[in-house]
């Protein structure tokens, strides 16, 4: 029987990553084959400096890749315009600059932009859009308050409601719990999963919340030095993916209770 492969909303074939300077290219990673289907929570992880950032930047038009191709919704991202790309994938960066002194409604507002006509003016449809987003994020009360205002983990649902607004079938989260603790931390991943369930939008991100992600996530794209690896968590365990991540002289992989520990 053939696979039904129509949900599959992001493609990569043969993608190598990195930077181009001058005539010299610095490869962060190359032979990249994923897919990614809507309704997914995937999360990227790998150890510092593996490439993540280069990954999410690369699959989501902030930076180009060196080789190989990106298909979004069965469409090779290259003959996809900025503007269209825009309804497409939405993205959460981590370092990204924003005024703290917008509104929680107004931030979440420019989601929107995409869609609204040369003087940004919102339609009614567009703050049907706002207002869902901030009832999804669970931040309706928080609408009228100044960004400066909240805490960080309150401002980065403000930023995922943002993203929700603008309406895309993948969301791209580069670190979305960093700054946060433990308790916050959870509940943005947990956060994301209810999200991608109930909206069914491709939700990927990169994260260092291993021991989280591998509770939460349908899918691990698990990045290192010599390729990718990807699969359910239960796969990538039953593979022993996990076991040569960090070096084993102090952090190991205990596949009974799937979590990383420190080596005593």
């Amino acid at each position: 029987m053939t696979e039904n492969r129509t949900n599959i909303v992001l493609k990569t074939e043969n993608l190598k990553i990195g930077y181009q300077k001058k005539h010299l290219q610095i490869v962060i990673g190359s032979h990249i084959n994923v897919e990614v289907k809507e309704g997914e929570l995937v999360a990227v992880i790998g150890i510092n400096g593996v490439g993540k950032s280069t990954f999410l930047r690369s699959i989501s038009g902030v930076q180009n890749p060196l080789e190989g191709k990106i298909i979004i919704n069965s469409q090779d991202k290259e003959s996809i315009s900025s503007e269209k790309l825009a309804e497409l994938i939405s993205l959460v960066l981590t370092e990204q600059p924003v005024s703290r002194n917008l509104g929680v409604a107004e931030l979440v507002a420019l989601g929107r932009q995409p869609y609204t006509n040369w003087i940004g003016s919102l339609s009614e449809g567009d703050r049907q859009k706002v207002r869902t987003a901030l009832e999804l994020v669970d931040i309706d009360p928080l609408k009228n308050k100044k960004c400066f205002e909240l805490s960080d983990g309150q401002f980065q649902k403000v930023l995922i409601a943002r993203a929700l607004a603008q309406d895309t079938p993948i969301m791209i989260l580069d670190e979305p719990t960093s700054h946060l603790d433990m308790y916050h931390k959870a509940q943005v991943l947990k956060l994301l999963k209810q999200l991608s369930v109930q909206t069914k939008k491709a939700v990927i991100f990169a994260t260092h919340e291993i021991n989280l992600a591998l509770q939460l996530c349908d899918k691990i794209l698990l990045m290192k030095e010599d390729g990718i690896l990807q699969g359910t968590p239960n796969e990538l365990i039953e593979k022993r993916a996990f076991e040569s991540v960090f070096p084993a002289d102090l952090i190991i992989f205990d596949p009974e209770t799937r979590a990383f520990r420190i080596k005593t």
